[in-house]
């Protein structure tokens, strides 16, 4: 008996698929939602098998473990495109403009002017994404979100490229009231991108809008 040919999807494959079906369902562009592969922890082998594959746009948690990967990677694949998807010091600004092309977790004022600085020492504007606190947890970073309107203001301000909004919802619970809380936030604000959705609930967040989601351990396996 012939088995079904999905069986042998790689993950990259599925997912695409999922993604694509999910924008039909919700009556969105096709192609109009960017996988980032969140290669965090990963070694160079790994990405490069996605890389292989077709994958080209990725995400990093530490400006550390970026700069010892991706200049190598990017002098080979010189079409690749870098997201800073986690938690960014000040002290790591100029480094982080450097060497991404986006950054989703801009949530303070100091953050905001210390990247307002790179960006004009480094002449490049790199678009960013104001990560919002969409959970009201203690624990997690992001901007308040009775705060968004000023830190937004202040953030324009310095003349930085804002582009949308970021959040990580809580753990454990449906994360779609959360994903419409930020799509709602993001036009109030006449933002029009969200970084919203992870290896869980990506399909439920591109359906809400997200047109970015970030996926690690569907595509690479867990750490």
């Amino acid at each position: 008996m012939n088995m079904p040919s999905h069986t042998t999807a790689t993950p990259l494959a599925t997912i695409r698929a999922n993604i694509a079906q999910s924008e039909k369902i919700a009556k969105r562009p096709a192609g109009s939602t960017t996988l980032i592969a969140i290669s965090k922890t990963k070694p160079t082998d790994a990405i490069e098998d996605l890389i292989e594959q077709g994958q080209r746009v990725f995400g990093e948690n530490r400006v550390q473990e970026a700069e010892a990967k991706f200049p190598d990677l990017r002098a080979r694949y010189p079409d690749l495109e870098l997201h800073m998807v986690g938690q960014l010091q000040s002290n790591k600004a100029n480094e982080a403009v450097a060497l991404f092309d986006y950054i989703h977790s801009l949530d303070r004022i100091s953050l905001a002017k210390a990247l307002a600085a790179a960006m004009d020492k480094a002449a490049r504007r790199v678009p960013c994404f104001i990560q919002v606190n969409i959970g009201e947890e203690e624990q997690k970073g992001g901007c308040a979100i009775t705060d968004l309107p000023q830190f937004l203001e202040q953030v324009r301000a310095l003349d930085l490229p804002v582009i949308g909004l970021m959040a990580v919802p809580p753990a454990d619970v449906e994360p779609s009231p959360y994903f419409a809380l930020l799509a709602k936030l993001a036009r109030d604000n006449g933002l029009d991108q969200l970084s919203i959705g992870m290896s869980g609930d990506y399909e439920t967040a591109v359906r809400i809008g997200a047109t970015h989601v970030r996926i690690g351990s569907a595509l690479f396996g867990a750490r």
